[in-house]
């Protein structure tokens, strides 16, 4: 049977993971990625906690707003991307100062 400490071992896994890939990579659109797995370990985890604490609604219904509001930031932030990309050619973070002045 699976039990909350699978779920929550699959959520530490999934923010380790997103976590790993804010610090490391330089790639706008990869650190975009990890931001989104962060997200999702903190829904799991909602979820998870909800279903097998008895309460029932309230994590899911949050659950629900983080999925919306990784949507929000991930259309707001590829806009951002494509824009930074128009101007520079590239995707990468450590240019982002040349857009100074």
């Amino acid at each position: 049977m699976i039990g909350i400490i699978h779920y929550t071992i699959v959520s530490g896994l999934l923010f380790v993971i997103g976590l790993t890939t804010v610090m490391v990579r330089k790639n706008a659109i990869a650190i975009l990625m990890g931001v989104e797995l962060i997200l999702n370990a903190s829904a799991l985890n909602f979820v998870a906690f909800s279903r097998f604490g008895g309460s029932g609604g309230p994590g899911e219904v949050t659950a629900l707003f983080v999925v919306v509001l990784a949507v929000a930031e991930a259309a707001v932030a590829l806009a951002i991307v494509l824009n930074y990309y128009k101007v520079l050619g590239s995707a990468n973070v450590d240019e982002a100062d040349l857009m100074k002045g």
